[in-house]
Protein backbone atom coordinates (compact mmCIF):
# COMPACT_ATOMS: atom_id res chain seq x y z
CA UNK A 1 0.00 0.00 0.00
CA UNK A 2 1.63 3.40 -0.83
CA UNK A 3 2.25 5.80 1.69
CA UNK A 4 0.60 8.76 1.22
CA UNK A 5 1.43 11.21 4.19
CA UNK A 6 2.75 14.61 4.16
CA UNK A 7 3.48 18.12 5.92
CA UNK A 8 1.21 20.98 5.62
CA UNK A 9 1.45 23.72 7.98
CA UNK A 10 4.29 21.95 10.03
CA UNK A 11 1.79 19.20 10.37
CA UNK A 12 1.77 15.55 9.04
CA UNK A 13 -1.42 14.53 7.39
CA UNK A 14 -2.27 11.03 6.43
CA UNK A 15 -2.67 12.15 2.20
CA UNK A 16 -2.89 15.60 0.64
CA UNK A 17 -6.49 15.97 0.04
CA UNK A 18 -7.55 18.87 1.81
CA UNK A 19 -10.94 20.02 2.07
CA UNK A 20 -10.86 23.97 1.42
CA UNK A 21 -12.94 26.48 2.79
CA UNK A 22 -16.76 26.11 1.84
CA UNK A 23 -20.17 26.46 3.60
CA UNK A 24 -20.49 22.20 3.66
CA UNK A 25 -18.51 22.06 6.28
CA UNK A 26 -20.24 24.50 8.68
CA UNK A 27 -22.90 21.38 8.98
CA UNK A 28 -21.13 18.61 11.78
CA UNK A 29 -22.58 15.75 9.82
CA UNK A 30 -20.79 16.82 6.85
CA UNK A 31 -17.26 17.30 8.64
CA UNK A 32 -17.86 13.42 9.98
CA UNK A 33 -18.59 12.43 6.47
CA UNK A 34 -15.58 13.89 4.79
CA UNK A 35 -13.55 12.60 7.38
CA UNK A 36 -14.97 9.06 6.90
CA UNK A 37 -14.33 9.67 2.94
CA UNK A 38 -10.70 10.19 3.63
CA UNK A 39 -9.99 13.87 3.50
CA UNK A 40 -6.76 14.61 6.20
CA UNK A 41 -8.18 18.19 6.84
CA UNK A 42 -10.60 20.50 7.08
CA UNK A 43 -10.33 24.39 6.24
CA UNK A 44 -13.65 25.81 7.93
CA UNK A 45 -15.92 28.44 6.22
CA UNK A 46 -14.16 31.75 6.09
CA UNK A 47 -15.02 34.26 8.24
CA UNK A 48 -15.02 37.91 6.56
CA UNK A 49 -14.88 40.74 8.66
CA UNK A 50 -18.00 42.23 6.61
CA UNK A 51 -19.79 39.64 8.29
CA UNK A 52 -18.99 40.42 11.50
CA UNK A 53 -20.00 44.19 11.46
CA UNK A 54 -23.12 43.52 9.12
CA UNK A 55 -24.16 40.68 11.77
CA UNK A 56 -23.31 43.28 14.75
CA UNK A 57 -25.25 45.78 13.13
CA UNK A 58 -28.60 43.89 12.63
CA UNK A 59 -28.16 41.96 16.46
CA UNK A 60 -28.25 45.79 17.66
CA UNK A 61 -30.93 47.32 15.60
CA UNK A 62 -33.02 44.20 16.79
CA UNK A 63 -32.03 44.41 20.55
CA UNK A 64 -32.48 48.45 20.54
CA UNK A 65 -36.19 48.02 18.38
CA UNK A 66 -37.91 48.34 21.46
CA UNK A 67 -36.16 50.70 23.73
CA UNK A 68 -37.26 53.63 25.66
CA UNK A 69 -41.23 52.74 24.90
CA UNK A 70 -41.80 55.03 28.39
CA UNK A 71 -40.17 56.84 30.60
CA UNK A 72 -39.03 54.18 32.56
CA UNK A 73 -37.54 51.59 30.10
CA UNK A 74 -34.05 52.53 28.50
CA UNK A 75 -33.01 48.93 28.12
CA UNK A 76 -35.40 46.24 26.77
CA UNK A 77 -32.81 43.70 26.57
CA UNK A 78 -29.06 42.90 28.34
CA UNK A 79 -26.54 43.99 25.90
CA UNK A 80 -25.12 41.41 24.25
CA UNK A 81 -21.49 41.51 22.31
CA UNK A 82 -21.20 40.58 18.03
CA UNK A 83 -23.59 37.33 19.24
CA UNK A 84 -23.08 36.35 15.39
CA UNK A 85 -19.54 36.14 15.07
CA UNK A 86 -19.49 34.68 18.18
CA UNK A 87 -22.16 31.67 17.10
CA UNK A 88 -19.83 31.15 14.38
CA UNK A 89 -16.93 30.28 16.68
CA UNK A 90 -19.13 28.21 18.32
CA UNK A 91 -19.71 26.25 15.41
CA UNK A 92 -16.60 25.98 14.13
CA UNK A 93 -15.50 24.71 18.02
CA UNK A 94 -18.53 21.89 17.67
CA UNK A 95 -16.68 20.89 14.29
CA UNK A 96 -13.25 20.88 15.52
CA UNK A 97 -14.23 18.51 18.50
CA UNK A 98 -16.38 16.13 15.82
CA UNK A 99 -13.20 15.30 13.75
CA UNK A 100 -9.98 13.52 14.42
CA UNK A 101 -8.24 14.92 11.00
CA UNK A 102 -6.69 18.99 11.81
CA UNK A 103 -9.20 21.64 10.85
CA UNK A 104 -8.00 25.30 10.11
CA UNK A 105 -9.65 28.59 9.81
CA UNK A 106 -10.08 31.17 7.14
CA UNK A 107 -10.21 34.57 7.86
CA UNK A 108 -10.54 37.54 5.54
CA UNK A 109 -10.61 41.24 7.35
CA UNK A 110 -10.21 44.78 6.10
CA UNK A 111 -8.03 46.38 9.25
CA UNK A 112 -5.42 45.66 10.04
CA UNK A 113 -6.05 44.96 13.77
CA UNK A 114 -9.20 43.30 13.07
CA UNK A 115 -6.91 40.54 11.42
CA UNK A 116 -5.09 39.83 14.75
CA UNK A 117 -8.23 40.51 16.81
CA UNK A 118 -10.21 37.86 15.26
CA UNK A 119 -6.97 35.65 14.41
CA UNK A 120 -6.96 35.03 18.16
CA UNK A 121 -10.64 34.55 18.99
CA UNK A 122 -10.45 31.76 16.30
CA UNK A 123 -7.47 30.30 17.73
CA UNK A 124 -9.25 30.31 21.06
CA UNK A 125 -11.16 27.44 19.57
CA UNK A 126 -8.61 24.90 19.07
CA UNK A 127 -8.12 25.11 15.56
CA UNK A 128 -4.70 23.91 14.21
CA UNK A 129 -3.90 26.59 12.09
CA UNK A 130 -4.90 29.28 10.51
CA UNK A 131 -5.23 29.90 6.59
CA UNK A 132 -5.40 34.29 5.89
CA UNK A 133 -7.67 34.80 3.13
CA UNK A 134 -5.86 37.48 1.46
CA UNK A 135 -9.52 39.08 -0.81
CA UNK A 136 -8.49 42.73 -2.36
CA UNK A 137 -10.32 44.14 -4.50
CA UNK A 138 -8.71 47.32 -6.16
CA UNK A 139 -11.38 50.15 -6.58
CA UNK A 140 -9.33 53.05 -5.68
CA UNK A 141 -7.07 54.48 -8.41
CA UNK A 142 -5.15 56.28 -5.88
CA UNK A 143 -3.32 53.24 -4.21
CA UNK A 144 -0.28 52.23 -5.43
CA UNK A 145 0.40 48.04 -5.47
CA UNK A 146 3.26 48.47 -3.17
CA UNK A 147 1.40 49.54 -0.66
CA UNK A 148 -1.11 46.90 -0.80
CA UNK A 149 1.56 44.85 -0.81
CA UNK A 150 3.62 45.92 2.00
CA UNK A 151 0.18 46.20 3.92
CA UNK A 152 -0.45 42.34 3.89
CA UNK A 153 3.00 41.41 4.26
CA UNK A 154 2.64 43.19 7.75
CA UNK A 155 -0.69 41.48 8.20
CA UNK A 156 1.10 38.32 8.26
CA UNK A 157 3.79 38.95 10.31
CA UNK A 158 1.43 40.60 12.98
CA UNK A 159 -0.84 37.70 13.06
CA UNK A 160 1.83 35.15 12.93
CA UNK A 161 3.68 36.89 15.97
CA UNK A 162 0.32 36.97 17.81
CA UNK A 163 -0.19 33.26 17.41
CA UNK A 164 0.98 30.09 18.74
CA UNK A 165 -0.51 28.36 15.87
CA UNK A 166 0.93 28.17 12.52
CA UNK A 167 -0.11 30.31 9.88
CA UNK A 168 -0.93 29.70 5.84
CA UNK A 169 -1.63 32.68 3.57
CA UNK A 170 -4.35 31.90 0.60
CA UNK A 171 -3.12 33.99 -2.51
CA UNK A 172 -5.01 35.61 -5.24
CA UNK A 173 -3.32 35.27 -8.83
CA UNK A 174 -3.29 38.99 -9.39
CA UNK A 175 -0.08 40.32 -7.94
CA UNK A 176 2.47 41.40 -10.55
CA UNK A 177 5.21 39.19 -9.36
CA UNK A 178 3.48 36.42 -6.73
CA UNK A 179 6.88 34.90 -6.72
CA UNK A 180 8.44 38.26 -4.72
CA UNK A 181 5.55 38.46 -2.60
CA UNK A 182 5.30 34.70 -1.58
CA UNK A 183 9.08 35.05 -0.83
CA UNK A 184 8.58 38.32 1.57
CA UNK A 185 6.22 36.51 3.53
CA UNK A 186 7.83 33.56 3.68
CA UNK A 187 10.29 35.70 5.50
CA UNK A 188 7.73 36.63 8.24
CA UNK A 189 6.74 33.56 9.20
CA UNK A 190 4.48 32.03 6.75
CA UNK A 191 4.33 28.34 7.01
CA UNK A 192 2.05 27.48 3.98
CA UNK A 193 0.83 29.04 0.48
CA UNK A 194 -2.14 28.14 -0.86
CA UNK A 195 -2.56 28.88 -4.67
CA UNK A 196 -5.01 30.23 -5.52
CA UNK A 197 -8.26 31.92 -4.33
CA UNK A 198 -11.20 31.11 -6.78
CA UNK A 199 -12.51 34.85 -7.00
CA UNK A 200 -16.33 35.85 -7.28
CA UNK A 201 -16.84 37.74 -10.23
CA UNK A 202 -19.71 40.32 -10.57
CA UNK A 203 -21.97 39.74 -13.97
CA UNK A 204 -24.74 41.46 -15.41
CA UNK A 205 -28.36 40.57 -16.03
CA UNK A 206 -29.26 41.88 -19.60
CA UNK A 207 -32.76 41.00 -18.26
CA UNK A 208 -32.74 42.79 -15.66
CA UNK A 209 -29.74 45.82 -15.77
CA UNK A 210 -28.67 44.61 -12.48
CA UNK A 211 -25.65 42.99 -11.15
CA UNK A 212 -25.38 39.59 -10.06
CA UNK A 213 -22.81 37.84 -8.05
CA UNK A 214 -23.79 33.80 -9.06
CA UNK A 215 -21.68 30.75 -7.14
CA UNK A 216 -19.23 29.30 -9.81
CA UNK A 217 -17.42 26.42 -9.48
CA UNK A 218 -14.08 25.80 -11.11
CA UNK A 219 -13.43 23.98 -14.50
CA UNK A 220 -10.48 21.59 -14.94
CA UNK A 221 -8.77 23.40 -16.95
CA UNK A 222 -8.03 26.01 -14.08
CA UNK A 223 -5.54 24.06 -12.18
CA UNK A 224 -3.38 24.76 -15.15
CA UNK A 225 -1.91 28.57 -13.12
CA UNK A 226 -1.66 26.53 -9.58
CA UNK A 227 0.53 23.81 -11.17
CA UNK A 228 2.90 26.64 -12.87
CA UNK A 229 3.45 28.44 -9.51
CA UNK A 230 3.82 24.76 -7.36
CA UNK A 231 6.24 24.27 -10.35
CA UNK A 232 8.26 27.69 -9.84
CA UNK A 233 7.95 27.89 -5.78
CA UNK A 234 9.03 23.96 -5.28
CA UNK A 235 12.53 24.19 -3.59
CA UNK A 236 13.23 27.90 -3.17
CA UNK A 237 10.75 28.58 -0.04
CA UNK A 238 10.82 26.88 3.37
CA UNK A 239 6.77 26.46 3.37
CA UNK A 240 4.38 23.89 2.65
CA UNK A 241 3.00 24.35 -1.05
CA UNK A 242 -1.10 23.72 -1.56
CA UNK A 243 -2.60 23.44 -4.79
CA UNK A 244 -6.07 24.50 -5.23
CA UNK A 245 -8.72 24.99 -8.37
CA UNK A 246 -9.74 22.66 -10.85
CA UNK A 247 -8.19 19.41 -8.82
CA UNK A 248 -11.26 17.03 -9.85
CA UNK A 249 -9.85 13.61 -10.47
CA UNK A 250 -6.77 11.78 -8.55
CA UNK A 251 -4.25 12.51 -11.86
CA UNK A 252 -4.51 16.07 -10.85
CA UNK A 253 -3.42 15.68 -7.44
CA UNK A 254 -0.87 13.53 -9.65
CA UNK A 255 0.71 16.76 -11.59
CA UNK A 256 0.49 18.84 -8.00
CA UNK A 257 2.72 16.69 -6.38
CA UNK A 258 5.16 16.18 -9.37
CA UNK A 259 5.25 20.21 -9.91
CA UNK A 260 6.05 20.18 -6.17
CA UNK A 261 2.99 21.12 -4.15
CA UNK A 262 3.14 19.15 -0.67
CA UNK A 263 -0.95 19.24 -0.92
CA UNK A 264 -4.09 20.17 -2.53
CA UNK A 265 -7.32 22.09 -1.53
CA UNK A 266 -10.83 20.55 -3.00
CA UNK A 267 -13.80 21.97 -3.20
CA UNK A 268 -15.40 21.99 -6.76
CA UNK A 269 -15.40 18.45 -7.13
CA UNK A 270 -16.99 17.78 -3.54
CA UNK A 271 -19.99 20.25 -4.72
CA UNK A 272 -20.37 18.16 -7.62
CA UNK A 273 -19.82 14.58 -7.01
CA UNK A 274 -20.31 14.66 -3.30
CA UNK A 275 -18.00 13.55 -0.61
CA UNK A 276 -17.35 9.83 -2.74
CA UNK A 277 -14.95 11.83 -4.79
CA UNK A 278 -12.66 12.44 -1.80
CA UNK A 279 -12.24 8.74 -2.17
CA UNK A 280 -12.49 8.22 -5.39
CA UNK A 281 -9.56 10.74 -5.96
CA UNK A 282 -7.33 8.89 -3.56
CA UNK A 283 -7.78 5.29 -5.15
CA UNK A 284 -6.53 7.16 -8.70
CA UNK A 285 -3.57 8.74 -6.81
CA UNK A 286 -2.76 5.18 -5.39
CA UNK A 287 -3.59 3.19 -8.28
CA UNK A 288 -1.24 5.67 -10.23
CA UNK A 289 1.61 5.48 -7.69
CA UNK A 290 1.12 1.93 -8.03
CA UNK A 291 1.13 1.63 -11.58
CA UNK A 292 4.73 3.70 -11.39
CA UNK A 293 6.65 1.65 -8.63
CA UNK A 294 6.33 5.00 -6.10
CA UNK A 295 6.27 3.99 -2.61
CA UNK A 296 5.60 7.47 -1.16
CA UNK A 297 4.67 10.93 -2.28
CA UNK A 298 8.64 12.08 -1.60
CA UNK A 299 9.59 9.82 -4.38
CA UNK A 300 7.96 12.02 -7.17
CA UNK A 301 7.60 15.52 -5.58
CA UNK A 302 8.87 18.37 -7.22
CA UNK A 303 10.56 15.99 -10.21
CA UNK A 304 8.99 17.99 -12.93
CA UNK A 305 9.71 21.57 -11.17
CA UNK A 306 11.59 24.11 -12.70
CA UNK A 307 14.36 23.57 -10.40
CA UNK A 308 14.68 19.68 -11.39
CA UNK A 309 13.77 20.14 -15.31
CA UNK A 310 16.80 20.18 -17.01
CA UNK A 311 14.98 22.01 -20.03
CA UNK A 312 16.03 25.66 -19.25
CA UNK A 313 12.70 27.03 -21.52
CA UNK A 314 10.11 25.32 -18.28
CA UNK A 315 7.77 26.98 -16.67
CA UNK A 316 8.70 30.50 -18.86
CA UNK A 317 7.28 32.40 -21.78
CA UNK A 318 8.85 30.38 -24.54
CA UNK A 319 6.39 27.77 -23.80
CA UNK A 320 3.47 30.00 -24.83
CA UNK A 321 5.45 31.43 -28.13
CA UNK A 322 5.95 27.57 -29.12
CA UNK A 323 2.56 26.94 -28.45
CA UNK A 324 2.04 30.33 -31.25
CA UNK A 325 4.19 29.19 -33.98
CA UNK A 326 2.57 25.70 -33.55
CA UNK A 327 -0.78 27.51 -34.22
CA UNK A 328 -1.89 25.25 -37.18
CA UNK A 329 -1.48 21.75 -35.52
CA UNK A 330 -2.87 22.87 -32.17
CA UNK A 331 -5.69 24.01 -35.02
CA UNK A 332 -5.86 20.44 -36.91
CA UNK A 333 -5.71 18.70 -33.22
CA UNK A 334 -8.84 20.13 -32.48
CA UNK A 335 -10.80 19.71 -35.65
CA UNK A 336 -9.68 15.87 -35.16
CA UNK A 337 -11.84 16.13 -31.71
Amino acid sequence: MADLKTTYLGIELKNPLIIGSNSLITDVKNAKAIEEAGASAIVYKSLFEEQIQLESYELDQQMEAYNERNAEMTKLFPDLDHAGPREFLMNLKKVKQAVSIPVFASLNCVNRETWVAWARELESTGIDGLELNFYHVPVDFNIEEAVIIQEQVDITKDVVKALKIPVAVKLSPFYTNPLNFVKRLDKVGAKAFVMFNSLFQPDIDVKTQKLVYKYKLSNEEDNRLPLRYAGLLAGNVKASICSSSGLYHGNDIVKMILAGADSVQVVSAIYKFGFKAISKMLEELETWMKENNYKSLSEFRGKMSKNKIKSPFAYKRAQYVDILLRSSEVMQEYALR
